[in-house]
């Protein structure tokens, strides 16, 4: 019997079992190939499978409204028909392929979805306008405060809506078993339409939830995984040089204390929104991208990787416009490669409950070296990282960890204790392992 004060489950659904170590990637149809077609991108899935990527994130697929559209091609959050294909893309069939395609290579796929509004010219429009919000004067409005002028807002009030919105996901899983959606401003659709459409879903298959939002509330009953936008963002204004360390620590400790320990952060370097309206991986971070990359793995929570990243993309790609990345092997690709094999056979990396908690090691540079541990029963990672442009010699009096440690990019040697100090340079980083289990110290951490 639960006690009145007994302390409850935060989070309510269950994380399928295939996201425990899941890494993310999105795909952009429009500009992942010269062809710009689904037939086209899923010859890319047998790449993107040997990156070590679990779930590819699909943006929107369906067809984009002509009314005030943006750019010649308009934008893939304007829809026109919540059940049609883009024929830009393809046709239904070409969907279902590419699903079952993905599948055979141990792929899952996600969906975006856009419940927050349409395009002016969906079929709703004509049918339902009672369902969209309205101004003061009466008239059909975009999102308000945003110039979003290419879409027309929703008005989630109304039941039939929700019903309609419901079933529009429903067939998706059911018709062409997608494994779950991503979910377009998420925070602006009422929380408990979610839980109800989380809850619809699971009755199809296990399904994962990933919401372009950053709130604690949501993981309750509906998605498994947010935005970390503010890690992105503090992580920016360091390379930038417009913020020191404590913005992270900040972070991390949000991160740990008011968001439920099984509560999935995606970390991520680009996405579609940051590449095309704010700048390459290369103006965002510079010097310091690397490092970023590698915190978004070994730290707490599920790295993204947004298309042509792994090829050293140089270019903001057009948003409204075809604009295919120019494919190449480059060090970029191989790095998340590898950190990404690290993330899948490392216990402690695990995502949500299941991995092991940051424990901030105290170091002798706090003011630009950020170093922490991860450690449970079977495994443990010792990450430091230079964030400064500067280099700097850096000892760790107190270890939490102690043992022989392996360099995983590097495979040097390292025993871990009390005398250990490493020479950094500039935005320079290292990721250590444990060579045969790990010992903490009698004050370190027990994981989560």
């Amino acid at each position: 019997m639960v006690g009145r004060y007994d302390p409850r489950p935060e989070v309510l659904i269950e994380h399928p079992p295939w996201t425990r170590s899941a890494t993310i990637y999105q795909i952009n149809v429009r500009q992942l190939t010269e062809a710009g077609t689904l037939r086209a991108a899923q010859e890319h899935l047998p790449r993107i499978r040997s990156l070590g990527v679990d779930i590819v994130w699909l943006m929107p697929i369906n067809p984009i409204g002509e009314v005030n559209r943006k750019g010649a091609l308009g934008s893939p959050y304007a829809v026109r028909d919540y059940y049609g294909v883009n024929p830009e893309l393809g046709t239904h069939d070409d969907v279902r392929e590419f699903v079952e395609r993905a599948h055979q290579l141990g792929l899952y796929v996600i969906l975006d979805w856009v419940a927050n509004h349409t395009a002016w010219d969906n079929v709703l429009v004509a049918s339902h306008p009672e369902w969209y919000s309205r101004n003061t004067r009466g008239e059909l409005q975009p999102t308000p405060w945003w110039d979003w002028d290419d879409v027309v807002d929703l008005d989630y009030r109304h039941p039939e809506l929700r019903e309609y919105m419901t079933e529009a996901m429903r067939y998706w899983v059911t018709e062409f078993d997608f494994d779950g959606y991503r979910c377009d401003v998420a925070g602006f659709v009422p929380t408990d339409f979610w839980n109800n459409v989380r809850a619809e879903l699971d009755a199809i298959k296990p399904v994962f939830m990933l919401a372009e939002w950053e709130s604690r509330d949501l993981h309750a009953e509906a998605f498994d995984m947010t935005y970390a936008w503010s890690w992105q963002q503090s992580m920016r204004e360091i390379a930038q040089g417009q913020a020191g360390l404590e913005k992270l620590l900040v972070y991390y400790s949000w991160n740990e204390k008011a968001f439920p320990d099984d509560a999935i952060r995606m970390t991520f370097v680009s996405n579609h929104d940051q590449n095309s309206a704010e700048g390459t991986d290369r103006e965002l971070f510079g010097d310091a991208l690397e490092a970023t990359i590698a915190l978004s793995v070994v730290g707490d929570g599920m790295p993204l990787l947004y298309n042509g990243q792994e090829a050293g993309n140089d270019k903001r790609l057009e948003f409204f416009e075809r604009d295919p990345i120019v494919w190449r092997e480059h060090p970029v690709g191989e790095l998340y490669r590898s950190l990404f094999a690290l993330k899948r056979t490392n216990t402690a990396l695990a995502n949500g409950r299941h991995g092991a908690t940051m424990v901030q090691v105290v170091n002798t540079d706090p003011q630009h070296v950020f170093s922490f541990e991860r450690h449970n029963d079977v495994d443990g990672v010792f990450a430091v990282f230079n964030f400064g442009p500067e280099s700097t010699r850096v000892a760790f009096p107190r270890p939490p960890l102690t043992g022989e440690f392996v360099d995983y990019l590097t495979g040097a040697p390292i025993v871990l204790d009390g005398s250990l100090t490493l020479d950094l340079g500039p935005w320079d980083y290292r990721v250590y392992v444990a060579a045969s289990g790990c010992e903490p110290s009698a004050a370190a951490h027990q994981p989560r």
